[in-house]
């Protein structure tokens, strides 16, 4: 039976048959317009027996519910609280090419539960991936954050990336999430769900 597999730092990984791998930049290859047909057949492998749980990466088996994919809906910070939501939503975004946002915000949540000696090297990879003007993942912030920023990683504390973070949060919010909720991605994920539910 294929699980499911989520981590922060890497991206979603699918255990099982062959046909359910997704390789790391095929979804970017894709025009829009194809993106519907390939997540369908995406979620197939990702919920093809839902009953079962889907598994995360700290191995406990995590029931995804109909109820709990409704949640979602509800608001960013719910949809971004739950491990499965955090990947079906970077999914989304990767047809997008935004994933960026959401892998920024989840570094800075990292980055937050730091113990202190550790902050430096971590501020230094984050200003490098995500902040500098020429990262490759490089965020969606305005000179004068990214500069603050700049200033911040430099001599970090637990708060320097706060800002940069909550402009990166509200521009998920605001602009990728409600294209989410309409999205295929989502929409057919409840629906199978709920079929699921109903049987």
């Amino acid at each position: 039976m294929p699980g499911f597999f989520f981590s922060h730092n890497n991206m979603t990984e699918l255990n099982g048959k062959e046909d359910c791998k997704l390789a790391e930049g095929k979804v970017h290859k894709k025009k829009q317009k194809n993106f519907g047909a390939d997540l369908k057949s995406y979620l197939k492998c990702m919920v093809p027996h839902i009953e079962s749980g889907i598994k995360t990466s700290n191995s406990r088996n995590v029931m995804l519910s109909a109820e709990e994919v409704i949640q979602w809906s509800q608001s960013l910070e719910k949809l971004l609280a739950s491990q499965s939501g955090q990947g079906v939503f970077r999914e989304f975004l990767k047809s997008e090419f935004s994933e960026e946002n959401i892998e920024f915000w989840l570094a800075c949540e990292d980055y937050k539960k730091t113990k202190s000696d550790h902050l430096h090297g971590k501020a230094e990879r984050i200003y490098e991936e995500f902040v500098q003007s020429d990262a490759v993942k490089q965020i969606n912030i305005d000179y004068q954050m990214r500069e603050a920023t700049a200033k911040r990683a430099q001599d970090p504390t637990h708060s320097s990336f706060d800002e940069a973070q909550k402009t990166v949060y509200v521009l998920m919010e605001r602009d990728s999430y409600p294209r989410f909720l309409k999205s295929k991605s989502y929409l057919n994920l409840l629906n199978q769900l709920q079929t699921n539910t109903s049987k």
